[in-house]
């Protein structure tokens, strides 16, 4: 009984929400082109439950490039409406479009001439009759059994916020590296925040090696190092190579007298390479497609300028 309950209100919510996709009409673009047109802020308000979805919404707005702030309904006629100016856009969310707080602050909100946004179950309601835009987040009925508690009605005007906030990123071509800028402090920021040049090695730490060095120097320029590889360059200091300790692993393996060898004889040619200015997720991506743990870095000239390693990306948190 428990388990299909629960059944039923996710297939409520669910159908609620699917019944949104056909109230995406006129109404909802007015929203949108109102509030690009917007020079200030979206003032998001609402009561209780809906004041929860609210805050949400606006939060959502900020974080994907559109300026946003939440209201209390009841502080807002208590002296937090300071907080509207002229330039601000209103986006107030009510069920039943009759909420007494919301309803209070629809004056001043006029008074200042601020178009409003309103989302609601009621678009007949004396808050959607004194709206510039009314969008319909009505549903058939709540997921609860006496359909009273607000549950598939917030969670589409939720949805109906996100919507929106998704229509503005679009209209504003809101990159990933926008949105990252706004969380450089998370995982995501870091991913398309950082660069290669950020964490590689560079100077004196980068180990490398002449094609006409022996494999004794190979191995005592990777064993100095410590990257289990080291680049191999030409006369002109240009990279042609890399020698690592899979390689040397395999000249043990083959060859009877591979000290004797140079480095050019050895190496592996054409190896994973990376600028200084990809990001250094970029970098991981390369290391786990070719089961590799580092990548020489390289300028214009093909000359190694750096190496980053794979312990280097995972320290930064780029995963």
């Amino acid at each position: 009984m428990v388990l299909e309950k629960a059944r039923e209100v996710i297939r409520k919510e669910a159908q609620a929400i699917a019944g949104l996709e056909k109230k995406i009409n006129k109404e909802f673009e007015r929203a949108v082109e109102t509030i690009l047109k917007c020079k200030g802020r979206v003032i998001v308000t609402g009561m209780g439950k809906s004041g929860i979805v609210a805050r949400k919404i606006a939060a959502t707005l900020t974080s994907t490039g559109t300026s946003a702030i939440f209201l209390h309904s009841a502080e807002g006629i208590h002296g937090d409406l300071g907080l509207v100016r002229r330039d601000d856009v209103v986006l107030a969310i009510t069920k039943s479009g009759e909420t007494d707080e919301v309803f209070q602050l629809f004056p001043l909100f006029k008074r200042l001439g601020v178009p409003i946004i309103t989302f609601t179950g009621n678009t007949a309601s004396q808050l959607a009759d004194k709206s510039d835009v009314v969008i319909d987040v009505s549903v058939e009925e709540e997921a609860c059994g006496n359909d009273l508690i607000p549950t598939s009605s917030t969670t589409a005007a939720l949805v109906m916020g996100d919507a929106l906030a998704i229509a503005l990123l679009e209209e504003r071509h809101f990159s990933p590296e926008d949105f990252a800028l706004l969380h450089p402090g998370g995982n995501l920021g870091r991913r398309l925040l950082l660069k290669v040049g950020d964490v590689m090695h560079t100077g004196d730490q980068v180990p490398v090696i002449s094609e006409d060095n022996n494999i004794k120097d190979a191995i005592l320029e990777m064993t100095s190092k410590r990257f289990g590889a080291t680049s191999v360059v030409n006369k002109k200091g240009e990279l042609i190579g890399i020698f690592t300790d899979g390689d040397l692993r395999r000249l043990i393996e083959k060859t009877a007298n591979f000290f004797d060898l140079k480095a050019k004889e050895a190496m592996t040619t054409n190896p994973k390479v990376i600028s200084e200015n990809a990001l250094a997720a970029r970098a991981l991506n390369l290391m786990e497609f070719f089961n590799i743990t580092c990548l020489i870095i390289i300028n214009e000239e093909r000359k190694p300028i750096g190496i980053v390693h794979l312990h280097d990306l995972l320290k930064a948190g780029v995963v």
